[in-house]
């Protein structure tokens, strides 16, 4: 950070630019972050930026997100941190707000239709793009590789909850890590056990009382209290970001609860990918679909709108909690070595929650059929190879060229998927 540091004023019109140029994934929103703050304007110097960066990533949830909420946290504290942080989000949560109403409202009519065809193609293509990136950064050895396939075998064919999966992976990563020789002790940090103590009790009740005044007004029961219930396990255990966790989404929400089907999910992930902010905002959606379907005692456009104000205060707050909490104690966390085994173990666990995803994107985007099929303790999703649709899979393999051997931008290749697929439906193919 620079002597003086920036006015808030000017913080607070750096962190507005930021949050319009959010496009493209974690990976291209902490590159416009870099840009802005470290490369032109000098308020946080690159050994900063990437400690913030590894603490973030040491996280549950969006590390773009909380990056963002790290660094305003920085240049004006707590303050500062809420501003960039709420910031980061606001437009996302704006265009998918936009979004679900149009979806719920005119998804049926050709253009839209047609749209969402050439979205769901094109995230396959993402998605596996993704998938590939994330496996040449964090397999880097052969434990980590069987960790990788451990995790999506007990996801894809056993079924196996994702909170689960995770804990086991940081266990046999701590393990690992038992072997390899210690770094020298760090000096303890400045920050007090009391004042970390007072700032996770006020993020808690911050976060849950409202979670909780929901559910004594509407009971337990009503999809509001689950869902915010729900979205609030999620935050704990969204490690990996959006691609991971959304395995375990669609477990809970498309198998489980009912909420949307699986056609919708991938819908809802290809208007995410369109939109600013972070991935994971795809959570408001699959909220507000399952309260458009279970309104009473509101109206659908009403319970549309509750859900996603529910689904992102559950998801975002403990953001804010973790960057709050944890910011003073970074050094002590970031030269733990056990701690570090064991982030590498959730890592390695996620390539395989990733995998699993794309599997269950590819069946269920290229597919109109598939048995599932129960042989001992797997379940297996058979597709019927009669009801492939060859139109997608061209559209998702053009995408996966465009991406992985052309170079093209995330935006210039959904843009040209959305602008082929309205084509087609105006068309009627």
């Amino acid at each position: 950070m620079s002597r003086s540091g920036p006015t808030f004023g000017e913080a607070l019109g750096a962190w507005s630019r930021i949050a319009l140029l959010s496009f493209g994934g974690p990976a291209a929103q902490i590159a416009v972050m870099h840009r802005i703050l470290v490369e032109e304007k000098g308020w946080v110097d690159e050994r900063r930026f990437l400690n913030a960066l590894n603490f973030c990533m040491l996280l549950p949830g969006p590390e773009a997100m909380q990056l963002a909420t790290y660094l305003g946290w920085m240049t004006h504290g707590r303050r500062g941190g809420l501003v960039a942080g709420s910031l980061f989000v606001l437009p996302g949560f704006l265009s998918i707000l936009g979004l679900s109403y149009i979806y719920v409202l005119l998804g049926e009519t050709p253009a839209v239709a047609g749209m969402l065809f050439g979205l769901k193609a094109a995230v396959l293509a993402v998605v596996l793009v993704a998938l590939n990136q994330l496996r040449r950064r964090v397999l880097g050895d052969g434990f980590r590789v069987a960790i990788a396939a451990a995790a999506f075998v007990a996801l894809f064919f056993l079924q196996q909850p994702f909170p689960l999966v995770i804990l086991v992976a940081a266990a046999l990563g701590l393990w690992q890590a038992r072997h390899r020789r210690e770094l020298p002790p760090v000096a303890p940090p400045a920050a007090g056990v009391g004042g970390t103590l007072a700032t996770a009790a006020v993020g808690g009740l911050a976060w849950f009382l409202p979670l909780g005044a929901i559910a004594l007004w509407l009971g337990p029961g009503h999809v509001l209290s689950q869902v915010g219930l729900f979205f609030s396990q999620v935050a704990v255990v969204s490690f990996g970001g959006a691609y991971a966790v959304l395995a375990y989404v669609a477990q809970h929400a498309v198998e489980a609860q009912g909420w949307l089907s699986p056609a919708e999910m991938v819908d809802g992930l290809g208007l995410a990918e369109t939109t600013p902010g972070p991935l994971i905002q795809v959570l408001q959606f699959v909220a507000f679909l399952a309260a458009w379907r279970d309104a009473a005692p509101f109206e659908p456009l009403l319970a549309g709108l509750l859900a996603s104000v529910v689904a992102t205060w559950a998801t975002f707050v403990p953001c804010f909690v973790w960057i709050f909490t944890g910011a003073p104690w970074i050094e002590r966390l970031l030269h733990q070595p056990r701690l570090a085994g064991a982030m590498a173990g959730v890592g390695a666990a996620v390539v395989g929650a990733v995998l699993n995803l794309s599997l269950w994107f590819a069946l269920h985007v290229l597919f109109g059929e598939l048995d599932a099929v129960q042989a001992g303790p797997m379940r297996l999703l058979l597709p019927e190879p009669a009801t492939i649709d060859v139109t997608a899979l061209a559209f998702a393999a053009v995408a996966l060229a465009l991406l992985a051997w052309r170079r093209w931008s995330l935006l210039a290749v959904l843009g040209l998927a959305v602008g082929a697929g309205v084509v087609l439906g105006l068309s009627g193919a």
